[in-house]
């Protein structure tokens, strides 16, 4: 039935207000909060509905499909901004069905593909072809949103004819003409030409993260720097240089990677992950002073407040964000927290001999974690070592640079915590073959025990080193000790043999837990019998540091002062037997594996080899 020309003008002039509305609602970009903008587009969806259903409550027309089409764009652009999906999709396929009994087709089929095909085709050459392109943009953005990459790749033709034309400025007016031409062209909450720009880029940024994603480097490849030229925000493009970055990274070429996080860095300076994943290349080629360089740059980066999302065009209803959320992307562009990166630093720079400085982030780390702000602490502190962990590397940092008081203070503080929760004995089995190294034990409060006896005897461990340090050698032995004592409640478990063992209170199957407990065992003995060695109690330095050996055979410190107690006590030729078999000893544990405080303390006693070799050329063994 034929309407009145008077009622299409209201309705359009209802469409109008309400897109005038949001856009003023919207102009308020940054400032704008949240929840505020969340509840403006609620509004709008709810208004542009209501005004959909009037529409649609006369049979389809050719007269006010035109309107019909844009109140039905305007409706899904707002429903799709908040994430309605199903709503919105609803909205379309009802719109193209209407479409197809304008022109006079039916619409037989629930396929979407199929369906977009045919109203496709019957809208033809009729003035609601670019309506129904506009309606295909939002399916695009929705099947984007949705990570349906195959359905948007099944239409390939039909979006790239799109782009040529949407682009080329059909149905793009200035408001006046707008104003002018209000039956035919109602305005819109959102440019089709600045939609179909943002679906360009961030259709090509999703397509190389899976393409990337399922090893196919050198095709993302070629398709990213092809988009990196493709009009959009320089946070988008930084995208492109950044994924290109991640392909040659794969491709192993790790120098042309930096250039592309480099000029992703450029067009973005908040790029962060492209500092995160410059600094993985560092690590990669072994550049240390530029690993921290690119840590210390990306925890400052990381502590700025948070930017706003650039606005295309003034008004941006749908966001880059909402239509890049694949998994492979995600994964691509996560960068660890702030915390989290401050500690890396501070281990960094204590391990490459920048000590004052870890000491430093360490401090800062801890004093972060001590913070009021507790609440935004607990989201990243999981992925963190436990806090007594980061005191005992905190306390062995500051052993390090020469402040054994400080050290001593932060293993009270886990001595404190952790004394009362030792359990009486232990029993730690081998890891079953198949199972890695860190295989998780029989239930998380076992574990937990094992970690605090690790702990307490690690802070005992360190107080013997301060006490070294000192030259204290008696109060070195006494914690030595007691490091030892506590070490001794760990029974260790073959697969093969089972000792008779009494009942433990703990039992755990933990590899990573094992080798702790047996270079502990090895330092504290090592370290007792050096103590010992200085009082001149030989016998009992001798029997703690063939002790140390058993644990710990690859310890050089051990054999080294082995052979020395042995030389002093008149064995001269086991002394130069026992240096020989630690100078050929190839087998060396990297730094970087091993806990902090379970390195070797850089003061205290030392040996010199070439004079040890002296001592064996003059006994006539060389």
């Amino acid at each position: 039935m034929y309407q009145p020309p008077s009622l299409l003008e209201k309705w359009s002039q209802e469409n109008n207000e309400l897109v005038n509305k949001c856009k003023q609602q919207e102009a308020g970009g940054g400032a704008v909060s949240r929840d505020h903008r969340q509840s403006s587009l609620r509004w709008c969806s709810s208004e542009f509905h209501k005004l959909l259903r009037k529409i649609q409550g006369i049979p389809p027309h050719v007269d006010h499909s035109q309107l019909e089409l844009a109140v039905v764009y305007n409706t899904c652009v707002c429903f799709t901004a908040q994430s309605q999906f199903s709503e919105a999709e609803l909205l379309l396929k009802e719109a193209t069905e209407r479409v197809l009994q304008v022109t006079g087709n039916n619409a037989d089929t629930s396929d979407p593909l199929v369906l977009w095909r045919a109203g496709l085709k019957s809208a033809g050459n009729t003035a609601l072809h670019p309506h129904v392109l506009y309606l295909l943009c939002l399916q695009w953005a929705l099947w984007l949103a949705k990570c349906q990459l195959e359905n948007i790749g099944e239409l390939q033709e039909q979006m790239s004819s799109l782009c040529e034309i949407v682009c080329d400025g059909v149905g793009d007016c200035s408001p006046s003409e707008a104003k002018g031409r209000l039956s035919k062209s109602p305005l819109l909450v959102m440019e089709p030409k600045r939609l179909t720009e943002l679906l360009q880029i961030c259709t090509s940024i999703a397509q190389g993260a899976e393409k990337l994603n399922e090893g196919r480097s050198s095709e993302a490849l070629s398709d990213l720097q092809a988009a990196s030229a493709l009009p959009a925000t320089r946070a988008l493009v930084a995208y492109t240089h950044l994924l290109s970055g991640s392909c040659l990274a794969h491709m192993n070429r790790p120098q042309m990677a930096l250039q592309c996080y480099k000029r992703a860095l450029e067009t973005d300076s908040r790029c962060v992950c492209a500092l995160y994943r410059s600094m993985l290349i560092y690590r990669q080629l072994g550049n240390t002073q530029a690993e921290i360089q690119a840590l210390r740059l990306l925890h400052s980066t990381l502590m700025l407040p948070p930017a706003t999302e650039p606005v295309l065009g003034g008004i941006q209803p749908l966001s880059p964000s909402l239509l890049l959320s694949s998994q492979s992307l995600s994964r691509l562009l996560s960068v660890p927290s702030a915390l989290s990166v401050l500690y890396s630093l501070a281990l960094k720079c204590v391990l490459s001999g920048r000590v004052t400085e870890g000491v430093e982030h360490y401090l800062d780390l801890l004093a972060a974690l001590h913070s009021e702000d507790q609440h935004a602490v607990d989201a990243e502190v999981s992925v963190l070592p436990r806090m007594l962990e980061l005191y005992l590397e905190a306390g062995t940092a500051l052993l390090f640079t020469r402040r054994p008081a400080d050290c001593m203070a932060f293993c009270n503080e886990v001595i404190s915590t952790t004394l009362e929760l030792v359990p009486e004995k232990v029993v730690l089995e081998e890891p079953e073959e198949g199972i890695g190294g860190d295989a998780r034990g029989l239930s998380v409060e076992g574990e937990d025990k094992v970690a605090m006896l690790l702990w307490a005897a690690a802070a005992y461990l360190l107080q013997g080193h301060c006490h070294t340090h000192l030259k204290d050698w008696k109060q070195a032995v006494t914690h030595y000790t007691r490091c030892i004592n506590l070490l001794v409640k760990v029974h260790l478990k073959n697969r093969d043999f089972q000792p008779q063992i009494p009942a433990a209170d703990v039992n755990v199957k933990h590899g990573k837990d094992l080798c702790t407990l047996q270079r502990m065992k090895g330092l504290s003995l090592a370290w007792r019998g050096i103590s010992f060695t200085q009082m001149d109690q030989l016998r009992e330095a001798l029997r703690d540091l063939q002790l140390s050996l058993q644990a710990f055979p690859d310890y050089t410190g051990a054999g080294l002062w082995c052979g020395e107690v042995l030389w002093r006590l008149g064995r001269k030729h086991e002394a130069a037997a026992c240096w020989e078999k630690t100078w050929s000893l190839t087998t060396q544990t990297s730094v970087e594996k091993l806990p902090l405080y379970l390195q070797d303390p850089q003061s205290g006693p030392l040996l010199d080899s070439v004079e040890l070799r002296l001592r064996i050329q003059e006994l006539g063994l060389t």
